[in-house]
């Protein structure tokens, strides 16, 4: 199975099998490891054969290879990203929304596992957009891949070169930025977020950017009750996220 410049690896039974249910149209072909005698395997394999995806068989140590010390679990897939676009694709995306917008926007996450744990998050409160700088992020490793579990695969994802530019872009089209945190005078759970939000998460450690905090309408912390100051940023997003659903709910 050849790769192309623009594909991409899923990495593991799990991420195969959500991008089978889900996406199966942006699947090239399966690489099944020729020791494996997992039943979970052979099923994929027969599945994506009935999907008439190509399915071929190599040693386990090809798939060790190509995997680059992920845990393969006999399996990878190669795959083309039909849910990404970049800056100039803003607005067609933007207009593709047909309910009352919800981003996210996360300003440099390092960790993929953290990236992906966010992703999964955001795909499962309905978010409907997430914007992620191009560089300083962890980017859609196989390893974030597996940790969103088949959402990096389905939420509409825009990466930017030009954060503070695309923000703008967003309050143009009537999107309240909410920045988030601990050092904010008001709680999340104060704030209206029942309208057109953006969503705004900061890296780990550092928080937001300096112009990226400037550029938003309004910040926000999560009251902290325990003895630690903050949470971990996939934590912070899920609160945040689940606020913005209960109040949509209500």
């Amino acid at each position: 199975m050849s790769r192309t410049p623009s594909s991409s690896l899923l990495i593991g039974i799990h991420s195969v099998d959500s991008a089978l249910t889900r996406a199966p149209q942006q699947l090239q072909g399966l690489t099944v490891a020729e020791e494996c005698r997992n039943p979970r395997v052979q099923e994929l394999a027969r599945r994506a054969r009935e999907a008439g995806i190509g399915v071929e068989t190599q040693a386990r140590a090809v798939l060790d290879r190509r995997s680059e010390d992920e845990r393969h679990q006999d399996i990878i897939a190669e795959f083309i990203p039909a849910n990404t676009g970049v800056e100039k694709d803003l607005d067609g995306m933007l207009d593709a929304i047909d309910t009352t917008p919800l981003v996210l926007v996360l300003d440099g996450v390092q960790d993929p596992h953290n990236l992906g744990a966010c992703l999964r998050t955001a795909e499962a409160a309905g978010v409907n957009l997430v914007i992620l700088p191009k560089d300083r992020s962890a980017g859609l490793t196989p390893a974030a891949r597996r940790s969103a579990s088949g959402a990096a695969e389905v939420l509409p994802i825009l990466f930017v070169t030009n954060m503070a530019r695309v923000l703008r872009r967003l309050k143009e089209r009537g999107i309240w930025l909410a920045g988030t945190s601990d050092q904010a005078g008001q709680s999340l759970f104060d704030a209206d977020l029942s309208g057109p939000v953006g969503l705004v998460m900061g890296s780990e450690g550092k928080g937001m950017r300096r112009l990226t905090s400037e550029l938003c309408d309004f910040h926000l912390c999560i009251p902290m009750q325990g003895s630690v100051s903050s949470l971990n940023v996939s934590v912070a997003t899920a609160v945040c996220l689940y606020e913005v659903v209960r109040q949509r709910r209500g």
